[in-house]
This record gives structure tokens, C-alpha cells and sequence, in this order.
């Protein structure tokens, strides 16, 4: 898998491009509104119970026949097909399924019809955004590196450690691009002694603010006073950038003048705390897999990619366009790049990682940082909402509105788990409807729903884990939504906070103490339900008998949802300051000279990293005999045509695997292991390496997450992390070669994104 290849000449590349999207879009207006018409009328027919049972099987059948099919026009008529059965259940539940004999019956039937109907506008959006994924390809740059752009590297820091921030200081400062055009800058909002000294050693700028206005955008619109770079590259101080970044980014900017914004994925080399914590977690994709991998893509295709703070490209004109970066919420990147559209910038998405950062280590930190976003979404939604004002097309605004409304779903995601509590506790079925009825209308629509997101997301997102993601941090989110939405200038900008460490297991009661007491009550109201089932079975009409067994399975559904959202509370041991980061890269292992031999190193053997962190490597390598350290060494390794040698210690060696520590004495040497670890050109490019969704494969995980809960003090979950395959490599050494203390072999450096 590689997702830089044949990059392909600019101006040729530009004009097929631009003609075959607009003519795409248009073609997609067209058959949308065609197809809605169409929709619509046939959501009309009305049809006897028996009559929808039979069309509701005919389209299961038509799907798993269709569904065998992996072109983007099956795609398309999937959801096509699960819109049509969607629309019929929604006109069932709007014409037959509401009962008003008592308000507070009405109440709950219409809260849980509002709740459904949010459901179906953001299935139907998602739809309309993931239609035609770009994919787009890098673009060569000019052969003359002096036509090559001038560029500031941005790194903005508040409080964070100076330990995380120089890792991205000296990957930035290795990014392949001509000297006398690139300029890295430190963003101090504080104006610490030990980041101005920092950036003086490395060879970086350094520009400090006193006051914190605006927070992050105050301190990017400061520094653009200070600096003239034709463009910005922006990276959070923990997103460490590859050698190849801006070779790999920057063609689509320079070849077309249009482009404001080239944003590239958050991708995260430590695991966030799903990941950790439940039970199968190193085997699902990372919450926010989906985003990037899907949803930016067909944002793409309507021109409407918007910033994310990070890891992106801006042009200098377009930002000053609109007199900097926007401070009005605290999102400034979303309503950054809508503001520069609203002024007829285009923005573009490039599906492939050249960065990458730390992930949220806690669920409480996690949980806080989903607040904010959630804040400033909905504050960008009120203030600047994307339907009103000029400036944009309809697809930039249904997409920029499906982005600012999907942070509403803390309402209708307590609606749902709630409803089954109406008729448990109080007697008050919501819904008026048959089991044939349900098996006609309802189940066709959860059906068809789940699995052509199935089809659509595959390997980005599985099946049912959005209920866990959302579950999580559903009803902290509840009050943020409430009162965004009637003040939206309240609340303030919050860094997240990363790279901490956990010495000891320990329940995070205070991130999962509401779900536990809505666990509670759920466990009481199943009780409560299959006490009726079981000891008043013989006093119960069909009708009542029929309402007590679907809300307990409702119930039962809303109360697994629930323990795997506290599961994910159940905090695992964190004790590495350094993650370790499978990479499987060919290495040269020489050996130091012993005392009082001459300066040179020896016998060269080859071998494999397992995994790379900062603190040292792990090498699978043909030496012949278990083997205790310290023993002094040197890894030659060459990366994207740079040779590079980094002094090590080897710790052990058995069975074939050596562990190695790396000597990180000076500068210089922390800059090759920065490389070595972090800058490898294809580092990231297997970051979706998971099998494609299978919603009952799915279902089950999230059943197997639970466990969690239930684990003993200490031990990790047995299937956690996938176990990595021992590689195959020669059983002898090569013949002995010497090479030279602190020597290199000569090798021309080649561009990193050729």
C-alpha cells in the first residue's frame, strides 16, 4: 500500500482535474434531485403491512446482491436504496406510530421522533458528502527549486513540556526543502527562558507573546506581523512532521492560485484511550479514522476541506485576505477556512499522512477536548452559520453544516438510550406499533443503514463503535450543546494536554460517573421489565406482553452501549514517556571497537526494526548466540536516499531480536533519531492497515470490550495488541566490514517525495 505514487505534472494534472470535478458536481445535482423526486414518490405508496414485509425483503436481497459490487456507483445506489427505506420508515413512524392519549405520552413520542429525525438528516448529509471521494494525488513541483515558494513553519506552544515540543522543533527543521526558503518558528504564548534558549541550540526562530489573547489564533496572528513567508505551514506542537511533508503537499498550491488551505490527516502514533483501555482496541480504527479518512475526502470533492488546526498549508494572501486567523469562537480553524471560502478561496484535502502526533492519553482529557470542539462548532453554527451570508455554493454549505450540526448528537443519543425507560418505569409506550409493524418498517431501516455505512466507511470506522464514541461523552456534552446554542459567546479555549504518563492503573470515576449512574438506572428498569415478563406473565394481554419484551431488548441494547463507554473509564498502566512504533526498516548493526583496539566499527550485521521510539530499537537480526549487554554500537540505515548512523547500546539479544537503546548524547544525534523515528518519508503510510468493517465481526468486539471492566489489576487484556510475526532474515553474518567512528558511506541525497 502507498498512497504517494506517480505524482504527476502540475499544469496537465490541474486542467483534467478541475474539468472532470465541475462536471461531476453538476452531474450529481442533477441525479440528486432527480433521485429525490423519486424517493419521495415512492416513500408515498402506501402498502398493506404484508405488502412492505415483502418489499423490505426483496431490498435486503437486492442489497447483498448488489452489495457483492466494489465500484463507487454501487456505493451510490446502496445508499440510494437505504435513503428509499429510510424515507418509508420515517413516513410510518409520522403517520402511524404517534400516540397523544396523554402529554407526557406525546411528549416522550415526539422527543424520540425528534431525536430519530436528527439521525436520518445527518445519515442523509453523510450521504451527500462521501459521494465522490477525491482521492487526490500529489502534484510535482517545478523542476527549478528556485521557482519553489517561500515558507514559515509555525509551531505554536502555550504550556506544554518542552520534552514534546523540540521533537516537532527538529522535525520540522529536517523537512527537504531548500534552506534559504524555509523558516521554522517556536510560537511561545508565554515566553519561556528555556524554549528561547532551545530554539537558539537547534538553529530555529523564536517569537514569545506576553499576553494570551484569543489564545491559538492571537498567538498564529501575531506571529504573521512578524513573518513574510508566501505560505504557513501550521503544526501543533506535538504533530512531528516526515522529511517529505511539504514536497508531498505543496504542489496542488502552487499550481493552482485558487488553493487557500492544503489540510493533511491527524494522524496519531500513540493510541488514544478506546484503543488502550478496551478489550480489543489495537484492533479497531482510532475514533478519528473516519474524519480523515472519509468524510475530509468527499468534503474534497465540494470544495470544502476546512482547516483543522493543524498539519496544514495556508497561503499568507488568503489569510490576510480576511484579516488573519478567526478569533470570534474557539475553533479558529474550522471558521478560519469558512470565512476564506465565504471570499472565494478554495481549500484541498491530500489523503495521506506526513505527520504525526500524540493522541489524548486520558478519557477526561479526551472528554474535554470533544467539548471544546463541540463548543466551537456550534458557536461558528450561530454566528457565522454556513446557510446564510454570500459567499458560498450549496455543497460547501451542506457540508460545513453537516460538520457543525453533528455536534448535536449528545441529545439524541440520551433520547435514544433513555426511550426504553418511558414505558419500564411509567407505563408509556412511545411508540404505538406492531411487531410485524417493526419487522416491516423498522428493522429494514436499522438494516440498511448500518451495513451501507459498512460499505461506505469500510476499513475507517466499524460498525456500532459511534454508539460507543458518542455514549462516552454524550451527556457532558448535553449541557455544552444547551447552552452554546443560547450563549454562544460563552466559554473559553482549553489546551489539551499531552504526553503525561500513568504510573499505576485506575478508574476514571469523574469521565464516567454520569454513564454509571444512567447504567444504574437502566439495570433497574430491565429488572423491572423482566420482573414483569417473568412473574406477571400470566396477567398480561398480548399487546402489554409485546411492549415489555421489546423495550427489555431495547434496554438491554442501551445498557451494553453504556458498560463498553465505562470500560473505556478502566485506565491501563502508561509508564512510556516514548511510544513504541511498529516500523519495519533494513538496518546495518556494527559493533564498537573494544578498549584499545583501533577506532573503527565491525562486523556488520544486518537486520529488521521491529519498533522504533525515541528511547531506543528493536531489531530482529541473525546473531548466533544469546547475548547480554551493554555492547556499544552503531545503526546505518538509509532513508529516503539518506544514509544516516546513529550511536546505540544493545541491552540483549535473544532468539533473534535485539533490543538496543540509542546513545542520545548531543543535538546532532537527537536530530537522526527524530529522523530515523518520526521522519522516514513513508512512516504513516500504513495508518489504516485494518480489515474492512463487518457489522456482526463488530458487534461482537464491542460485546469482548466489556471485559474490560472486569480485568484483573495489572494484566492487560490478552488480545489487546495484535502480535507482530517474527521476520525472516539469513542465519549467518556477512562478511566483516569496518566502517569509520562517527563515518557515514557517501550517498546522494534524492527529493523525499520522488
Amino acid at each position: 500500500m502507498s498512497e504517494v505514487q506517480s505524482p504527476v505534472p502540475a499544469e496537465s494534472r490541474l486542467d483534467r482535474f478541475s474539468n472532470k470535478i465541475l462536471s461531476l458536481r453538476g452531474a450529481s445535482y442533477i441525479v440528486g434531485a432527480l433521485g429525490l423526486c423519486a424517493l419521495i414518490a415512492a416513500t408515498t405508496v402506501t402498502l398493506s403491512i404484508n405488502e412492505q414485509l415483502i418489499v423490505a425483503l426483496v431490498c435486503v436481497l437486492v442489497f447483498f446482491i448488489v452489495g457483492r459490487g466494489k465500484s463507487r456507483r454501487t456505493q451510490i445506489f446502496l445508499e440510494v436504496l437505504s435513503a428509499l427505506v429510510s424515507l418509508r420508515y420515517l413516513t410510518w413512524r409520522l403517520t402511524e406510530t404517534l400516540d397523544f392519549d396523554t402529554w407526557i405520552q406525546g411528549g416522550l413520542g415526539v422527543t424520540l421522533l425528534m431525536a430519530e429525525l436528527y439521525a436520518l438528516y445527518m445519515l442523509f448529509l453523510s450521504y451527500f458528502q462521501t459521494i465522490q471521494p477525491l482521492h487526490r494525488a500529489p502534484l510535482l513541483l517545478p523542476d527549478n527549486v528556485d521557482d519553489w515558494p517561500t515558507v514559515d513553519i509555525f509551531i505554536p506552544t502555550y504550556d506544554e513540556q518542552l520534552s514534546i515540543v523540540r521533537l516537532t522543533v527538529l522535525g520540522a527543521l529536517g523537512i527537504d526543502w531548500p534552506p534559504d526558503k524555509v523558516n521554522v518558528y517556536i510560537l511561545d504564548d508565554g515566553v519561556r527562558d528555556e524554549f528561547k534558549q532551545f530554539a537558539e541550540e537547534c538553529g530555529c526562530l523564536y517569537i514569545g507573546r506576553v499576553e494570551s489573547a484569543h489564545a491559538k489564533a492571537g498567538n498564529l496572528n501575531h506571529a504573521i506581523k512578524q513573518t513574510s513567508g508566501d505560505y504557513i505551514l501550521i503544526l501543533d506542537c506535538d504533530h512531528i512532521p516526515t522529511r517529505a511533508f511539504l514536497q508531498i503537499a505543496m504542489g496542488w498550491m502552487v499550481a493552482d492560485r485558487k488553493i487557500a488551505l492544503m489540510q493533511t490527516p491527524h494522524h496519531f502514533y500513540s493510541p488514544d484511550p478506546f484503543q488502550r483501555n478496551l478489550a480489543v482496541g489495537y484492533r479497531t480504527p482510532p475514533e478519528g479514522n473516519l474524519f480523515y479518512g472519509v468524510i475530509q475526502d468527499g468534503n474534497d470533492f465540494w470544495d470544502a476541506t476546512f482547516f483543522c488546526g493543524s498539519c496544514a498549508i495556508l497561503r499568507r494572501e488568503a489569510i490576510e485576505s480576511i484579516g488573519g486567523f478567526a478569533v470570534e469562537t474557539v475553533t479558529e480553524d474550522a471558521h478560519t477556512a469558512l470565512r476564506m471560502q465565504r471570499r472565494g478561496w478554495s481549500t484541498a484535502y491530500l489523503r495521506i499522512p506526513v505527520a504525526s502526533g500524540l493522541a489524548t492519553e486520558r478519557l477526561t482529557t479526551h472528554i474535554g477536548q470533544r467539548m471544546r470542539w463541540a463548543r466551537g462548532m456550534i458557536q461558528i453554527f450561530r454566528v457565522d452559520n454556513p446557510m446564510l451570508g454570500r459567499g458560498l455554493k450549496m455543497g460547501q454549505r451542506l457540508c460545513y453544516l453537516s460538520a457543525m450540526t453533528s455536534f448535536f448528537f449528545a441529545i439524541p443519543r440520551v433520547s435514544f438510550l433513555a426511550s426504553p425507560l418511558a414505558f419500564l418505569f411509567f407505563g408509556q409506550n412511545i411508540i404505538a406499533a406492531s411487531v410485524t409493524a417493526v419487522a416491516a418498517y423498522a428493522l429494514p431501516h436499522m438494516f440498511h443503514s448500518i451495513a451501507t455505512a459498512a460499505k461506505v466507511n469500510k476499513g475507517w470506522r466499524y460498525s456500532f463503535w459511534s454508539e460507543v464514541y458518542e455514549t462516552t461523552m454524550a451527556l457532558f456534552l448535553v449541557r455544552v450543546t444547551i447552552i452554546t446554542l443560547m450563549f454562544p459567546s460563552k466559554g473559553k479555549f482549553n489546551v489539551t494536554e499531552k504526553g503525561g504518563v500513568l504510573e499505576e492503573e485506575e478508574f476514571d470515576l469523574g469521565a464516567t460517573y454520569p454513564n454509571i449512574i444512567f447504567a444504574g438506572i437502566m439495570t433497574l428498569g430491565l429488572l423491572i421489565g423482566l420482573f414483569e415478563l417473568i412473574v406477571h406473565y400470566s396477567q398480561l394481554d398480548g399487546i402489554a406482553m409485546r411492549a415489555y419484551i421489546l423495550n427489555c431488548i431495547w434496554a438491554m441494547i442501551s445498557l451494553i452501549i453504556l458498560l463498553a463507554a465505562i470500560a473505556v473509564g478502566r485506565e491501563t498502566k502508561q509508564v512510556r514517556y516514548s511510544h513504541r512504533i511498529e516500523a519495519h526498516i533494513p538496518v546495518t548493526v556494527y559493533e564498537a571497537p573494544a578498549e584499545g583496539q583501533p577506532n573503527t566499527y565491525h562486523n556488520a550485521t544486518p537486520g529488521m526494526t521491529q519498533d522504533v521510539s525515541m528511547g531506543g530499537v528493536a531489531v530482529h537480526m541473525p546473531w548466533p548466540d544469546i547475548t547480554t549487554g551493554p555492547i556499544k554500537t552503531r545503526l546505518h540505515a538509509v532513508l529516503d536516499g539518506e544514509e544516516i548512523d546513529i550511536p546505540a547500546t544493545m541491552l540483549r539479544c535473544k532468539g533473534g531480536k535485539a533490543v538496543f537503546t540509542w546513545d542520545n548524547n548531543d543535538l546532532d544525534t537527537e536530530r537522526d533519531i527524530v529522523r530515523f523515528v518520526f521522519g522516514r518519508a513513508d512512516a504513516w503510510l500504513q495508518w489504516n492497515n485494518y480489515e474492512e468493517d463487518r457489522p456482526l465481526r463488530s458487534l461482537w468486539s464491542l460485546l469482548l470490550s466489556i471485559k474490560a471492566l472486569f480485568r484483573k489489576k495489572g494484566k492487560m487484556m490478552a488480545n489487546s495488541r495484535p502480535k507482530n510475526k517474527p521476520l525472516a532474515l539469513p542465519v549467518e553474518r556477512r562478511e566483516p566490514t569496518t566502517i569509520q567512528s562517527g563515518q557515514t558511506q557517501e550517498g546522494k541525497i534524492s527529493r523525499a517525495a520522488s
